[in-house]
């Protein structure tokens, strides 16, 4: 009863400050600041003259906030936005403002409304914030939690910018920035434009409603140049689907010609009597293909570690799918899944989309994902491990890979609390140290 007395208290506060943020400018809000004063101290008028200081700001509040209602100017606009951001750096884009106004419009500014401040009951109370030490009073009211779980549903910061004069009946390119704050798709749902009253005081607010979306990536971090002393393994089922850079060991049929195809491979005679290019058609079968398998298999209270983890396999994505291999992303969510790229078969952003959008798994045991490896542990020339802790099981899993002779890099995401864990592990597990993760895979030695 008490957390839902809270909740509605949060929405309503949260709304009022929402209110006096948008309308109110700096100097607005001094003038209300000293007007409340003013009126605290000015209640008995024949000991403090107060009250007519609270007269003053009362009457410029009121001829800022009348002086409002004259503006009604209307807006069209339209972003133009990149195809992906990342986290923890700055998006930048276009937004194209359309003043249909016969005068030139100045003293403006916008900000960006992104979607996610309907935060249910059930979501406030699930919402497990990043271990952080606070008092009692912030642990049972639950004020912070409510804070992070807006910040976090939004996905990005977004902050006011002033804009150049805009000309009359005519459209300016604008150039602003959010700032992602998380890994996943960020909506935007409207656009404030604010313009002060003469005095400085009150801005009349347009509303102008949009909705876009944009896929922010996860952080990527520097990874040293790993190479497993793996070899090509047999990839039976037409792998050669992918570029032709592997063993031909079978001719399969002649086609057409597609550009990009190698020139010792055209089939001359047949050119001769069709008239048009023709090339011969291999089964390439013997690949290097490497596995970057992530551990999701974790509680909510783990989501940092999680993250971390996230932006671990993301970096090493970009890194492999550079290289002439075939790379299997393996992970467990709703279900186990199996992602190939490398090769022609799938590009970096794709890759990396896919990522941006796993969630963890807190349902499901690590058997799930053992399973899937196994499967596939004949195929693999190498396996690139990211895991959230070390236990048993993992531990089994991995000792089954060795035995199939599949070389390893193993990393172990290690929080604040378990960094001893690191002096601890195998010889063939790295451990990275949040808040070091950066620095622990810089110092990468196979």
């Amino acid at each position: 009863m008490l957390r839902r007395l809270l909740y509605h208290n949060f929405r309503s506060v949260y709304r009022i400050d929402q209110w006096f943020r948008h309308h109110f400018t700096k100097p607005g809000m001094l003038v209300f600041g000293a007007m409340i004063a003013a009126a605290v101290f000015g209640i008995d008028t024949r000991k403090t003259f107060a009250y007519q200081l609270f007269s003053f700001t009362a009457a410029l509040l009121i001829v800022s906030w009348l002086a409002s209602f004259w503006y009604r100017t209307r807006f069209s606009f339209k972003r133009q936005l990149p195809p992906f951001g990342s986290v923890n750096q700055a998006l930048h884009y276009h937004i194209v403002l359309d003043n249909p106004h016969p005068r030139a419009q100045i003293g403006l500014s916008l900000q960006e409304a992104l979607e996610g401040e309907n935060i249910s009951f059930q979501q406030y109370v699930q919402a497990v914030t990043p271990h952080v030490r606070r008092n009692w009073f912030d642990q049972y009211v639950g004020y912070p939690r409510w804070v992070w779980l807006l910040r976090h549903q939004r996905g990005a910061d977004t902050r006011w910018q002033h804009l150049p004069a805009l000309p009359a009946q005519h459209s300016l390119k604008i150039r602003t920035s959010i700032y992602p704050q998380r890994r996943g798709y960020v909506h935007f749902r409207r656009l404030f434009i604010a313009r002060p009253d003469p005095l400085g005081l009150f801005n009349a607010l347009q509303t102008l409603s949009q909705a876009d979306a944009i896929l922010i990536l996860p952080q990527r971090y520097p990874v040293p140049l790993i190479d497993l002393p793996g070899s090509r393994r047999y990839q039976a089922g037409g792998v050669n689907l992918a570029m032709s850079v592997g063993d031909a060991v079978e001719f399969v049929a002649l086609r057409e010609y597609r550009p990009g195809d190698a020139l010792r491979n055209i089939h001359w005679k047949s050119w001769a009597r069709q008239g048009k290019p023709i090339v011969k058609e291999f089964q390439d079968e013997f690949f290097v293909r490497h596995a970057l398998v992530l551990d999701t298999f974790c509680t909510a209270a783990q989501h940092a570690v999680f993250e971390e983890a996230v932006s671990v396999a993301a970096s090493f994505v970009g890194h492999l799918t550079t290289q002439d291999t075939l790379l299997d992303l393996m992970f467990v969510g709703t279900e186990a899944f199996r992602f190939t790229g490398g090769r022609g078969l799938g590009h970096v952003e794709k890759m990396l989309e896919i990522l941006a959008c796993v969630e963890l798994c807190s349902d499901k045991p690590f058997g799930t994902l053992a399973s899937l490896l196994l499967e596939h542990g004949h195929e693999l020339s190498g396996c690139i491990f990211v895991l959230l802790d070390w236990d048993t099981a993992r531990q089994a899993v991995l000792e089954q890979l060795q035995q199939q002779g599949v070389p390893m890099l193993t990393l172990v995401v290690l929080p604040v609390e378990k960094v001893a864990l690191k002096e601890t592990l195998p010889k063939y597990c790295h451990g990275l140290r949040m808040g070091h993760i950066a620095e622990d895979l810089a110092g990468l030695k196979l």
